[in-house]
């Protein structure tokens, strides 16, 4: 599925809402287009990406610890992977807000291995055409408060929660250590780990319409933390401008970098991983 057909659904969903906001009477009409992005009480933001990403991961054996794989080294740069965004803002009062961030990324890749890849109990044979399966889901809620507020400007604190859910397989000849200290080798074998990561986030957020359909804003986020058998971090910056070409639509580009790292102590996924992207987003902005 291509980017474009992914974001039809929330290009969608955007239209709807903003359709609805317009049968509002009652929403205040702003003195500019792009002040309506800090006066309106929902502001939505959906787009795709051109970026680079950084995908490397462990996943330990029974009994020893595996060396990291580097996928974007052995499998070479995702080119047509699917990539979205969406950022929401519900203005609950000026003050106080809440915001939710969905980001999806979903690659396939395969390679002829020049070197073996240990993943978990699994060896997959240098030589052996071998496909990764790399799976990655961001849903982020968090709180804000806008502690400086002005007619053409605000900066908010933002606390809240990151659930990262990952998934990564590797299918291809391999060899298989059994627990009975066995070792079979198969012309075909399927080895997937997934690492759910629930971890906190503080930051902050601003934004200033510089001019009547012109809008800038600029987000940083950080935390680092043990939430049970999750030890990580994760950062988040992103910065971006908006051309509001009328009240409730504006076409924007940004510049995002993430980047998530973390220790996992489960059956389902014993290791680290470590994944990040950059690179520039186009979206769409609807407010109401």
């Amino acid at each position: 599925m291509s980017p474009q057909s992914q974001l039809r659904p929330y290009a969608l969903t955007a239209v709807a809402l903003l359709a609805a906001g317009w049968a509002c009477p009652g929403l205040a009409q702003p003195s500019s287009p792009a002040q309506a992005l800090l006066d309106d009480n929902f502001v939505i933001n959906v787009g795709a990406f051109v970026f680079q990403t950084d995908t490397k991961a462990q996943l330990n054996g029974q009994s020893v610890s595996n060396p990291e794989v580097d996928f974007d080294k052995s499998f070479g740069k995702p080119k047509d992977a699917n990539r979205v965004r969406a950022d929401a803002l519900w203005r609950i009062t000026p003050t106080h807000h809440a915001r939710l961030m969905y980001f999806d990324y979903n690659k396939t890749r395969s390679s002829t291995l020049a070197d073996p890849i240990k993943w978990g109990d699994y060896t997959f044979q240098a030589g052996a055409n071998v496909r990764a399966d790399s799976k990655f889901s961001i849903l982020e809620l968090a709180y804000e408060y806008a502690f400086m507020r002005q007619p053409s400007y605000e900066v908010a604190a933002t606390i809240g929660v990151h659930y990262t859910d990952i998934s990564l397989r590797f299918s291809g000849a391999a060899t298989i250590a059994n627990s009975n200290g066995t070792i079979n080798q198969v012309a075909f074998a399927s080895r997937e780990a997934s690492a759910p990561a629930p971890l906190p986030v503080i930051g902050l957020r601003g934004g200033w319409a510089v001019a009547p359909n012109w809008y800038v804003d600029a987000q940083g986020q950080y935390f680092q933390a043990k939430v049970g058998e999750v030890d990580g971090s994760i950062s988040d910056l992103r910065v971006g401008a908006t051309w509001m070409f009328s009240r409730h639509l504006g076409l924007g580009l940004g510049y995002n970098r993430f980047f998530t790292k973390v220790d996992v102590a489960k059956e389902s996924f014993n290791g680290r991983l470590k994944f990040g992207y950059s690179g520039l987003q186009a979206y769409l902005t609807g407010s109401f």
